[in-house]
């Protein structure tokens, strides 16, 4: 996996991944995992502009993917194959499975801004009416407003209107009805009392200004949720769609879907597997996406080929021994689903408090309603104490309590590079007293640190290197770039073992020997213990965990060799060595069940479903899209201090969220009396409900 660093065009960058309209053709969805700036998306439509058959192409950098609109019937090697040869990492995507964007989003924005026109020119018309405006003037305002009022709350009140009536037809009350009486009832009321022309104060800014904040709050739950896409379709997502079937010898390309047990696959190396399989001769194949193993694993004849494996130095003919519904990256995306719903059922302070105030509310207004109407016999009067005790009881500071804690939490997060996804994430990470920690990709960045070696050993070792395409050959030459390469003739590499060539006519060798990788010159043969570099940071947030506490695990799917020695490393005492995913889950359940809250961190496929089932999940912006979707938080800096900054924030978000909370009890604790004794009136009911509001937000985007 490249390693990458967070750049500042990533986050200023978004571009559309709409095809032009009169680029006709075959539109074929590539991912791109390493892209991560302007450049990049420079790069990429440089490289496929000069490509034949390449009509169109259009990069969304915050997806990481491209569009590709081909000529019909080339498909999407020719583009995936340029991008290969320019050094983009490329999968070609499954369109059918891909989400799409979010309507709801701007059509919320569009009810906010509807709210927001009317609610300030009708209480501009309003200042008149309170100024002692003339009997005339002042129902001429009232009919203004209505005029205003009533259409933009016929829009904008939807959602509250919709969801309340969707709770009564189900035969419950949610946080909704009492809402949609509230302004139902100040702009029933209003409307009577301008039709009547009776004089009185109407009440439409109270409706508007309810329906405004409100929306508001509303809005900020909607965005801190709406980056969460879901995990199992953007793994399926990752299956290749199309296969090359061979068939008595003649090549023809096939949808994968149509792909049975006992069909021959054609993969050429640095393809993926469509489905499970055996393969038909000895191979090596990188795993990682599935196990998290760093190395690449040989397969001998006969062996295992997984859904997902990375094919290597050589062609394979694959047969298939699963349909591709039956796959191992399918049974992933189904933990992966299951997982996410049961997170589902975690619910915020503010869900939880708010389970006992629809009863209540009703409760309030009906006394007041029948104890005024008994009292006084005057039904204009008992429905305006009873719509001022709606009002000023709404859930509006209890429904901003949270969102705008969690939204100013999310912006600053997000500048110390974190980004939160989740709505709920802040209160569960604030949580958290165990942290599973992933290795190869996490607390590891996949780069190999190389021993000192003399000129003519280094020059002859980088020269056999870039002769592999082996993770840790690519790491040593990485390494030794700064040397010049030696000229060794007759470069030829061998699966499993390493490369051969002969320098000044005398044979050396790197590769794989009794002890380990090492380099084998004329007359001497130099050990090459190749260590894991670590991800900057990683020591520094085990400490800080212990600290604080909490004994990290490191779970992984590597050998148990390489786990053990970077928890000799890092300090690290508890250690889960070569899981799968199902493994991971397991674990992740009986902690769980133990009564722990957990934190997972990790960064592949393999570790989509753990990061789906724990209490919270953070991933790295260099794991796959997969993982970074099935998480709550994507890691932006390079630095893994960022975890440790997270959960520090995390806390002091869920003291001020109680703050919050706590005001908003205050709140109604002093206004409730007021509305009852009649001595509120709607507006001034929604009044107090707005400051009410404003006080929680300042407390929530206070330093």
């Amino acid at each position: 996996m490249t390693a990458l660093a967070a750049c500042p065009a990533c986050a200023g960058i978004d571009v559309a991944d709409a095809t032009p309209r009169d680029a006709a053709g075959e539109v074929h969805h590539i991912a791109l995992p390493a892209i991560h700036c302007a450049a990049c998306i420079a790069g990429v439509e440089g490289v496929l502009a000069r490509t034949p058959g390449i009509r169109a192409t259009r990069v969304n950098l915050g997806r990481r993917r491209v569009r590709v609109v081909a000529d019909p019937g080339r498909g999407a090697a020719p583009a995936l194959a340029a991008l290969d040869a320019a050094g983009f990492e490329a999968h070609e995507l499954d369109a059918d499975v891909l989400t799409e964007a979010d309507p709801a989003g701007r059509l919320l924005l569009a009810r906010i801004a509807v709210a927001g026109f009317a609610m300030m020119n009708v209480m501009a018309l309003s200042v008149a009416v309170w100024s002692g405006a003339g009997d005339a003037t002042r129902a001429l305002f009232h009919w203004v407003s209505a005029t205003i009022a009533l259409p933009a709350l016929a829009f904008a009140a939807v959602p509250f209107f919709a969801s309340a009536g969707a709770a009564l037809r189900a035969g419950r009350v949610n946080m909704d009805v009492p809402i949609a009486l509230a302004i139902g009832l100040a702009a029933a009321t209003s409307l009577h009392e301008t039709v009547a022309g009776l004089g009185a104060d109407t009440w439409f800014d109270a409706a508007l200004s309810l329906t405004f904040f409100l929306l508001a709050g509303r809005y900020l739950d909607h965005r801190a949720r709406a980056a969460a896409r879901s995990a199992a379709a953007e793994l399926t997502a990752l299956e290749i769609p199309r296969a090359t079937c061979l068939d008595e010898g003649v090549r023809r390309t096939v949808a994968v879907a149509a792909i049975v047990p006992g069909d021959r696959i054609a993969l050429a190396p640095g393809a993926r597997a469509p489905v499970d399989g055996t393969a038909a001769t000895a191979i090596r194949v990188d795993r990682s996406a599935l196990t998290g193993e760093a190395l690449p694993v040989p397969v001998l004849a006969g062996g295992e080929i997984c859904a997902g494996d990375t094919i290597l130095d050589a062609p394979l003919v694959l047969h298939a021994t699963a349909r591709a519904e039956d796959s191992t990256l399918r049974r992933i995306a189904a933990l992966v689903e299951v997982a996410e719903t049961a997170r589902h059922r975690h619910s915020g302070i503010a869900d939880r408090a708010a389970a006992l105030y629809a009863p209540l509310v009703h409760g309030l207004a009906a006394l007041a309603f029948a104890g005024w109407w008994a009292t006084t016999g005057d039904l204009h009067l008992a429905v305006g104490i009873a719509t001022a005790v709606l009002i000023i009881t709404c859930p509006c500071a209890l429904g901003l309590a949270v969102p705008a804690v969690t939204a100013t939490a999310t912006a600053r997060l997000f500048r110390r590079g974190v980004l939160l996804k989740s709505a709920t994430a802040l209160e569960r990470l604030a949580e958290v007293d165990t942290v599973l920690l992933d290795k190869t990709g996490t607390l590891t960045q996949g780069a190999f640190d190389a021993p000192a070696l003399d000129p003519d050993a280094a020059g002859i070792a980088l020269t056999l290197a870039q002769a592999s395409d082996h993770p840790v050959a690519q790491s040593l030459a990485a390494a030794l770039a700064e040397y010049a390469p030696a000229p060794v003739e007759a470069l030829r590499e061998v699966a499993g073992e390493g490369v051969h060539g002969r320098w000044r006519g005398r044979p050396v060798f790197l590769g794989r020997g009794p002890g380990g990788t090492e380099l084998r010159l004329p007359g001497r043969t130099i050990p090459l213990p190749v260590t894991e570099r670590l991800r900057p940071g990683a020591a520094t947030l085990v400490d800080a965990l212990r600290r604080d506490g909490i004994a990290p695990i490191l779970l992984t799917g590597d050998r148990p060799a390489a786990a053990e020695a970077l928890g000799r490393r890092l300090g690290l005492t508890e250690i889960h060595a070569g899981l799968r995913p199902e493994n991971k889950t397991a674990l992740i359940r009986d902690l769980q069940a133990q009564g722990h809250r957990v934190l997972m961190v990790g960064d592949g496929i393999n570790d989509t479903a753990a990061l789906a089932a724990a209490d919270v999940s953070m991933a790295p912006a260099t794991a796959l899209d997969a993982a970074r979707v099935a998480s709550d938080a994507v890691i932006l800096a390079a630095d893994l201090d960022a975890i440790v900054e997270a959960r520090r924030a995390a806390r002091r978000a869920l003291r001020r969220i109680r703050q919050n909370l706590a005001l908003a009890a205050l709140y109604n604790a002093l206004a409730i009396p007021l509305a009852l004794a009649g001595l509120a009136s709607p507006l001034a009911a929604a009044i107090a409900m707005s400051a009410s509001s404003i006080t929680v937000v300042l407390n929530a985007v206070r330093p």
